[in-house]
């Protein structure tokens, strides 16, 4: 089994790369091969014409990362909430990957926030990010609120009661998405997923 984290964050140092190594840790224990695709400091530029002609600046870039989630079975999306949004550089991942990387894949949403709030970007990426690249949400999520207060190194930084919930849920929903990734990676062998005149959703 191998699982794509991707950590959404235009921040070094963020809340929401905290979270995808403790994914990653679990997943390893559970012998899944987890890799991370850390967004921070917008490592990949803004959607541009030159990638639909062959570029090869882009074609350097970006073939490498059109390999590692080729061979993911699914893939776990971390959110921060900017503004009440998905940050851009995560809305840019949506429009540089396609179906052959990620469709028919599952796909765990997590969502970051540093108060009370995370139900947005939630509602954004189950709204409009699957649509073309045909990423399969599942119907489990996990909004992460005041997530400062969980999951530190020491666990005196932690709030006792929430590190307890937020674990045991993550941890549920986790073998979820492994569930759901064992299940259609056989859908993906025996049904005919890519149709070239049905090439966008609707």
């Amino acid at each position: 089994m191998n699982i794509v984290i991707v950590s959404g964050s235009h921040r070094m140092a963020s809340q929401s790369e905290k979270i995808a190594r403790i994914v990653q840790d679990y997943l390893q224990q559970a012998n899944t091969h987890a890799d991370i695709i850390s967004l921070a400091n917008n490592p990949i530029p803004l959607w541009e014409q030159a990638i639909w002609e062959g570029d090869a600046e882009w074609k350097a870039r970006l073939d490498p990362l059109k390999a590692q989630l080729s061979a993911a079975d699914g893939l776990v999306i971390i959110s921060p909430e900017y503004h009440g949004q998905v940050p851009a550089g995560l809305k840019n991942f949506f429009l540089l990957f396609s179906r052959f990387e990620l469709g028919h894949k599952p796909a765990y949403i997590i969502s970051v926030s540093a108060g009370d709030g995370g139900a947005y970007p939630v509602a954004e990426l189950r709204m409009s990010s699957y649509k073309n690249n045909r990423l399969c949400y599942i119907p489990e999520h996990l909004i992460i609120r005041k997530v400062e207060s969980v999951f530190n190194a020491l666990e005196s930084d932690n709030d006792p009661r929430s590190q307890a919930y937020y674990q045991e849920r993550l941890h549920w929903g986790l073998d979820i998405l492994l569930g759901y990734a064992q299940a259609l990676a056989d859908m993906r062998t025996r049904t005919h997923i890519h149709h070239e005149k049905f090439g966008n959703g609707m």
